[in-house]
């Protein structure tokens, strides 16, 4: 589960900065990048906020 948040912080920036330069332009582009980032960070503490929960109670 804590692999897909690593995968994730790669892929969603690429892809979210490939996408806003299909549809706009470079600024849209950098600024769904950053978001994609940001997501893939949120998902990231939350798999590993999962992992050390699980941890603990185990």
């Amino acid at each position: 589960m804590i692999a897909i948040g690593c995968l994730l912080l790669v892929i969603l920036p690429i892809a979210g900065f490939m996408l806003g330069l299909f549809v706009s332009g470079i600024s849209i582009a950098i600024g769904l990048a950053v978001a994609g980032f940001v997501i893939a960070a949120a998902v990231c503490c939350v798999t590993g906020y999962a992992l050390a929960k699980a941890g603990r109670r185990a």
